[in-house]
């Protein structure tokens, strides 16, 4: 059903109010969230003004699931609560009850499995009367794992009346502040140093009359991130009245802190102790072995690994061909000349956009945002600029306009600074186009990048970055490989404006895209707005007249950028309309679905992530999963096909991915009869591929 383009602004407006309105909600009582329950609590029934409240957050984690504490260790992040409480009263932070060391793979993390509470205390004023009601609302941010982790929020609310005898104790809700009481670390002022030479933490404790003098055992948590290494467990000796506790140090540890936190936890009687030490230098136990390598280092130096191979091969991707194209345009011009600058200016554009990407992508996910490699391309306003980039640049290569001068205004003194400018933009324009392909390789060092703390991270993403520049690089350095290169001459205008044609169906390609996000509406918008910039840069290329000629020119220039840019503003208000499905071969992909088919003994589940911005998943799909071969194996083998489309952003989605080690489409996970552990086929398919996969079960 087609709507009226009058009720747009209206739908517009409703659409941008609506997301605002949800958040809004206060919920009252337990709040059910993707495998967790939350809750506003009290330990007393009421309130007593001039007194203090004890509150908190109550949280149940499905089984096998967990939350985090405020270090949460190698990987994970902290419950938060920000509070919206009546004048007068104030909170205090979260007093932390001691976690549990929780393993995962390779990785340690601090937690709380099972229900738990992290209390808060509230200082109520001595101006309430009896009669008031107390409001308390806090929006709590949390994030729950098992093998995959789910961020999730709620805004919640407690009410309680307001007495002047002292309040009554809340049977319902005692044994949990009973259980934060008995976890609550006692703050000790037990004397304590600590230093980390020689790549260890070493603190000692005491010596001191009050320290604990019998052999126990103990844990120990350091409040600060990433400072030592968890998943090498801190070795702990009690000897006379001093404690000394040594754990290796992470090797990200990048600031040593003046006093270091830390909560002592004694096992065995269930007590714990908060204390701080001091920076002090002291005598360590010398000459210690050197440790081997961690099993996670060697984990990062395989991803780092697996990342160059996998960038390089994203030159050989569909997506990032027409970039190649230019570039290979401006290496055959400068046949004979000295190109290292131009490799070196092209590198660093590839290599800062992908840093800049994988910088807002893990920001994005430590603040709880459920999302992937290629989120940028799930936004309608971001495909839209990209198609307005690519049919500019084809414009300029078809000789509309001279993009490298009259457009950014540098001038003919500065040829050879634009020129490694050119290299430059070259490079953030290829790690652009590139985001939306996962070549192979390329999923699991991404997978494992997002596990890991945010240094290691960064070096993968880095690493994919050199891979994709690599190539160029070497072109750019090696004089035999420059002398292979076509010498320059007449034919390179001819071959400047034949590589206009890739951008143009890379256009193509991208406006597909944006209808299948939105509908046939914004694709008009869309293309109106393409009419619209390549009058203004027609105008541009234009030669120059007189005073009033030029003023009249940049006039229309501005009329029809601004009116370009409101195109693309309109277009990323419209939400797509729900799509039919055509192909009876496959259906839907949902969590609830797949776990139904795999109920079922003797049906084989087939799962394809994609994405329509993924060219590498519509070749597969073309060459290889929709082929009559593969339907017929399908139907053969009694395989279940489900794909899951991430064009537009889909928490469940990703979830999915990283349960699965991935970051990115294309994913395709093979699941066998009777219950057995999933296949994960290779990301570049062929028929004989697949049903010999399917011939296997």
């Amino acid at each position: 059903m087609t709507m009226p383009t009058r009720q747009l602004p209206m739908l517009c407006l409703l659409l941008w109010l609506l997301p605002g309105l949800a958040m809004a909600q206060t919920d009252t009582g337990p709040v059910h969230r993707d495998h967790i329950e939350v809750e506003l609590i009290a330990a007393t029934t009421s309130v007593q003004p001039g007194s203090t409240l004890h509150a908190g957050l109550r949280l149940l984690p499905d089984p096998g699931w967990h939350t985090y504490w405020k270090n949460p260790g190698d990987s994970g992040l902290p419950t938060r609560i920000h509070w919206t409480l009546p004048e007068g009263i104030q909170a205090s932070g979260i007093d932390w009850p001691y976690p549990e060391a929780i393993p995962f793979a390779h990785l340690i993390n601090y937690g709380y499995e099972g229900e738990h509470l992290l209390p808060v205390t509230l200082q109520i004023p001595d101006t309430l009367e009896a009669g008031d009601r107390v409001v308390l609302q806090a929006k709590a941010e949390w994030l729950v794992c098992e093998e995959i982790c789910i961020p999730g929020d709620a805004r919640l609310q407690l009410s309680l009346p307001v007495e002047m005898s002292p309040p009554a104790r809340n049977e319902h809700t005692a044994p949990l502040f009973e259980w934060a009481e008995q976890r609550r670390p006692g703050p000790v002022d037990w004397p304590a140093r600590f230093t980390t030479e020689g790549g260890r933490l070493n603190v000692l404790i005491g010596p001191d009359q009050f320290l604990p003098q019998e052999p126990r055992r103990w844990a120990v948590f350091v409040a600060e991130d990433n400072l030592v290494d968890h998943s090498r467990p801190a070795d702990i000796h009690i000897n006379n009245d001093q404690i000394r506790v040594t754990q290796p140090l992470s090797p990200f540890a990048a600031e040593v802190p003046d006093a270091l936190r830390l909560v002592l936890v004694d096992i065995d009687n269930a007590r714990a102790y908060a204390l701080s030490a001091a920076g002090e230098t002291f005598t360590t136990d010398a000459n210690e072995a050197p440790h081997p390598l961690p099993d996670h280092q060697t984990g990062w130096l395989v991803a780092l690994l697996l990342a160059l191979v996998g960038g390089m091969l994203l030159n050989l991707m569909p997506c990032v061909f027409p970039v190649l194209s230019i570039k290979a345009m401006s290496l055959v011009a400068g046949t004979g000349h000295d190109q290292r600058l131009h490799g070196l200016a092209y590198t660093a554009g590839v290599v800062l956009s992908f840093a800049v990407l994988a910088a807002l992508l893990l920001g994005l996910r430590a603040s709880g945002e459920a999302i992937g490699w290629g989120f940028q391309l799930q936004s309608p306003l971001f495909v839209g600029v990209l198609v307005y980039l690519l049919f500019a640049l084809g414009l300029s290569l078809s000789g509309v306009f001279d993009f490298g001068t009259r457009i950014m205004g540098l001038g003919q003194g500065l040829t050879r600074h634009s020129g490694l400018s050119g290299s430059f933009y070259t490079g953030i324009l290829a790690c652009v186009v590139a985001s939306p392909c996962t070549a192979p390789f390329m999923g699991t060092a991404l997978g494992v990048a997002v596990l890991m703390p945010w240094p290691m991270a960064m070096g993968i993403f880095l690493a994919l970055g050199v891979g994709l520049a690599l190539p160029m690089l070497a072109l750019s350095f090696s004089p035999r490989l420059a002398r292979a290169m076509p010498r320059p001459g007449p034919w390179m205008e001819t071959f400047k404006q034949a590589m206009a044609f890739p951008l143009y169906l890379a256009v193509v390609w991208l406006l597909w895209v944006l209808a299948r996000q939105t509908d046939a509406n914004a694709l008009a918008v869309i293309l109106t707005g393409m009419v619209l910039l390549a009058f203004a840069l027609w105008l541009v290329g234009r030669p120059a007249g007189g005073t009033g000629t030029r003023l009249l020119r940049h006039a229309l220039v501005g009329l029809g950028l601004g009116l370009a840019a409101m195109a693309l503003i309109t277009v990323a208000q419209i939400e797509a309309e729900p799509r039919v499905q055509a192909e009876a071969h496959w259906e839907p992909w949902s969590a609830d679905r797949l776990e139904a088919l795999r109920a079922d003994p003797q049906r084989a589940v087939l799962v394809n992530m994609t994405a329509d911005w993924c060219v590498t998943c519509l070749v597969n799909e073309r060459v290889a999963l929709n082929t009559e071969t593969v339907r017929e194996a399908l139907n053969t083998h009694q395989v279940s096909y489900l794909k899951g489309d991430w064009t537009r952003r889909d928490p469940a989605i990703t979830a999915y991915l990283a349960e699965h080690g991935r970051n990115g489409v294309p994913l395709y996970v093979l699941y066998p009869r009777e219950g057995g552990d999933p296949q994960l086929l290779p990301q570049v398919l062929t028929p004989a591929l697949v049903v010999q996969a399917l011939e296997s079960l």
